[in-house]
């Protein structure tokens, strides 16, 4: 009887909420205890009210009539996670690449550097991973300026070509120009070079 109390207390909270939006035992916890909970989570799953993307991870079912089921993304993900465990996360080498369109390659395993707790987390076929970092590699401002660098970085000195730097100018074109300075000085010196020679085209 607790179990259904509880489960008709988080139908009613998550029948407000927008579909789609991810959620985590511990958003309930005034509700009850977090076994409880947790029972009552399983079970709005079992009614399809609810589904898991990993363990202590839902979403709200989101539902198009094109595509079907609509999960949230890798990146919505671990974006909620960190906003959760209030942890700064940054996108590593193959997410910044696929993010900026410099890939068409779609990573399975999504990595990204936190000042958090460093864990993998298994999601369908595919995973996310925390690494634990400097605060230098968090500390870099601009969204399309950090992405970048860990994109530079990934591909190396010798794998970015005349092309990949081309396309790197025309996105850096949205990048505020004080925040590109900033965020330059904190990469390797190999990029830094590179990214303060399109200073002057902003």
């Amino acid at each position: 009887m607790l179990y259904e109390s509880i489960r008709d207390q988080i139908l009613t909270r998550i029948n407000s909420i927008k579909k789609g939006t991810i959620v985590f035992p511990g958003d309930f916890l005034e509700l009850g205890n977090m076994s409880s909970i947790v029972v009552a989570l399983a079970r709005l799953v079992q009614q399809q009210r609810l589904e898991r993307l990993a363990k202590g991870i839902y979403y709200i079912p989101k539902f198009d009539n094109v595509i079907g089921d609509v999960r949230p993304s890798m990146d919505a993900i671990a974006e909620t996670i960190a906003q959760r465990d209030k942890a700064r996360i940054r996108p590593t080498g193959a997410v910044a690449l696929h993010k900026l369109g410099l890939s068409s390659q779609v990573p399975m395993n999504h990595v990204y550097y936190t000042d958090g707790t460093s864990r993998k987390i298994k999601i369908g076929n595919g995973s996310i991973t925390f690494k634990k970092a400097a605060p230098k590699k968090l500390s870099t401002r601009g969204k399309i300026s950090s992405l970048v660098i860990a994109a530079m970085e990934e591909l190396g000195k010798d794998g970015v070509t005349d092309d990949i730097i081309l396309k790197i100018g025309e996105l850096l074109k949205k990048e505020d120009k004080q925040v590109l300075i900033e965020d330059a000085k904190l990469a390797p010196a190999w990029i830094t070079k590179i990214l303060l020679k399109f200073v002057g085209d902003l």
